[in-house]
């Protein structure tokens, strides 16, 4: 007689929903969107959330196992009564990717105009960086700008400092590239 191991099916984990919202800045709008997505099951994964010159902008990775549009019904007082827009999308599962690389910080600085963000993100760009958070601020005389970049292995990093201060020159910015010390994470 044989004895056959029974293997119970693996269930696949619920999809990945992204919740974005946008809208006047007020207290209290954190929370109503978690207390919604608690309501619905949603364990938040990851976020992200700003105020940009007095406008709210979140992002959420939730997954439930409440469908989308039961999610998205979850999100409909905010709208209604705060005045906010809200999209709730699926997100394809990403693709598998090594993340090999060395993180760096990049800080650029200087007297606003147009095209900064554009020129140092190109250099990164066609160095094979990979910018995985940026944020941006105007001052009352400064344009800051703060971003964390991957760089391919074997990349040479020295190149890329190069080609980033040859771009900041061109700007009248002063940039800075610096390995990121993974004991301060």
């Amino acid at each position: 007689m044989s004895h056959r191991a029974r293997l119970s099916p693996v269930t696949p984990p619920p999809p990945v929903l992204a919740v974005t919202v946008l809208g006047d800045d007020r207290p209290g709008i954190v929370a109503e969107l978690t207390e919604a997505l608690a309501g619905v099951g949603g364990n938040l994964e990851d976020s992200t959330m700003t105020l940009l010159r007095g406008h709210f902008a979140m992002v959420v990775l939730v997954r439930s196992d409440a469908s989308q549009s039961a999610v998205e019904a979850a999100m409909q007082p905010l709208q209604h009564s705060g005045g906010l827009s809200v999209d709730v999308r699926s997100l394809p599962d990403p693709a598998q990717h090594s993340g090999a690389g060395q993180s760096f910080t990049l800080r650029v600085h200087g007297a606003d105009r147009p095209g900064i963000v554009a020129s140092i993100t190109r250099v990164l760009a066609r160095h094979g960086g990979n910018i995985v958070d940026l944020g941006t601020r105007l001052g009352s005389a400064l344009y800051v700008l703060l971003a964390e970049v991957v760089l391919p292995e074997g990349a040479d990093v020295s190149a890329v400092q190069a080609d980033l201060a040859d771009a900041a020159r061109r700007l009248g910015v002063d940039v800075s590239l610096h390995p990121v010390d993974d004991d301060l994470l």
